[in-house]
């Protein structure tokens, strides 16, 4: 059924194409000689933008549509021309072969004779033959018709090769900067951890000890309060720094440990078919290892849901709350996850509106 509901938006695309083929010959015909002239070109942009939607392209991608490329759009449409008629053409003959085809069978069901030629069974049954050939071929042709107008479309409005590799330099050098921001970020994260909570409690148990040398046995017992709680801090910023179960149980038996030390309940659905790459697990587990720290701590939420999925070799996470909302990509917490994430080529993406819900979502390509 998929398959059917995709060959009639393609044979709808090509129909659409070879008609607006004709309008865009007769638009260059007239425009001969104003080629130059801004409004030309503004015209030629939009209906390029036109042949885009058509195509379902994604028009953010395509440079050649915006202000001041209106002479790459021109030559667009001057190219993607015969191949719309051609794609007209083949429609034509599609047309034609279904037209014959009825008319053979409607002489043939009653019994009259077909361009002075009466049908009988194996001459129904070589047109049955050479038809299903000849309309196989022809669906082809619709198909092929429609490829190349996307390559066309893509080659000639997209950006330029060299432009591509710039923008790519760019983003891996700042890439690289918000890994090392992220690192040191982290680094003062465990060092604050460290100084402001384990210190205190362990310094604390160190005179609570020498108060108990005193001989007073309440103190003995406060001491070993202080020492479990301690030993319970150290572990949390030890899973902080790096959860060690994630290398021997998985991320979903990890995102479990999570749900089992927050505050707030949080359900957790993890699908994945097979254990993704260990970067891509890592990244995975600090979103939303942070995410259910900051619904829990800042946003007053009730109920945290988890979901991580796998799907077109990428791993899908989403945490939603149902806080108060108003949380910021630009937050210290967030900002670090957005430039792990975009470390491993991944999307990340933060909806948080006034009064909530907020939803946290992260992809991470495992290729």
């Amino acid at each position: 059924m998929r398959a059917v509901v995709e060959g009639l938006r393609v044979g709808a695309a090509v129909v659409l194409g070879a008609l607006s083929a004709l309008a865009e010959l007769a638009f260059l015909l007239l425009t001969l000689p104003f080629l130059g002239n801004p409004n030309v070109r503004a015209a030629a942009r939009r209906l390029a933008r036109l042949e885009a939607r058509r195509l379902r392209l994604d028009l953010s991608e395509l440079d050649a549509l915006g202000e001041g490329r209106g002479r790459r759009a021109t030559g667009y449409l001057a190219a993607r021309v015969p191949v719309g008629l051609l794609g007209g053409l083949v429609l034509v003959l599609l047309v034609f072969g279904i037209v014959t085809g009825v008319r053979i069978a409607l002489a043939w069901g009653r019994g009259e004779p077909f361009d002075g030629m009466l049908p009988s069974v194996p001459i129904v049954a070589y047109f049955g033959v050479g038809g299903f050939v000849l309309l196989f071929l022809v669906l082809s042709g619709l198909a092929g018709a429609h490829a190349v107008e996307c390559v066309l479309a893509r080659r000639m409005l997209g950006p330029d090769p060299t432009e591509v590799l710039r923008r790519r330099i760019a983003e891996l050098a700042e890439s690289r900067a918000g890994i090392v921001a992220a690192v040191d970020s982290e680094r003062r994260r465990i060092e604050r951890d460290l100084h402001d909570g384990l210190q205190q409690r362990l310094v604390a148990l160190s005179m609570l000890i020498g108060r108990s040398l005193r001989g007073r046995t309440e103190l003995m017992r406060q001491a070993h309060q202080e020492a479990q709680q301690a030993l319970a801090e150290l572990r949390e910023v030890a899973w902080r720094v790096y959860p060690s179960g994630l290398d021997t149980l998985g991320l979903g038996e990890a995102l479990a440990g999570v749900a089992e030390r927050s505050s707030v309940p949080v359900r957790v659905d993890c699908r994945l078919e097979q254990r993704p790459p260990m970067a891509v697990e890592t990244a995975a587990y600090f979103v939303v290892c942070e995410a259910v720290t900051n619904a829990a701590k800042h946003a007053g939420a009730t109920l945290i849901r988890v979901e991580v999925w796998q799907e077109e070799a990428a791993v899908h996470v989403r945490v939603r709350d149902d806080g108060s909302g108003g949380a910021q990509a630009s937050g210290g917490g967030l900002s670090g996850l957005a430039r792990r994430v975009a470390a491993l080529d991944g999307g990340f993406e933060v909806t948080s509106p006034a009064g909530g819900p907020t939803t946290i979502t992260a992809v991470l390509p495992c290729g």
